[in-house]
């Protein structure tokens, strides 16, 4: 699948927290973002 690069929004703080979290569990952020937006859309799929 193809992937995209997108600019979001968020407050400081919280990016640089979560950024040091994944970091010391060696997550990548940006797939941790990913794995987020499709289990919120399995989540959405179940309710309709």
């Amino acid at each position: 699948m193809a992937k995209k690069t997108v600019s979001l929004s968020v407050e400081e703080e919280v990016y640089e927290e979560y950024r040091r979290y994944c970091e010391q569990k060696g997550f990548i952020l940006s797939k941790q973002f990913e794995n987020f937006m499709v289990e919120e859309l399995k989540r959405n799929k179940s309710r309709s």
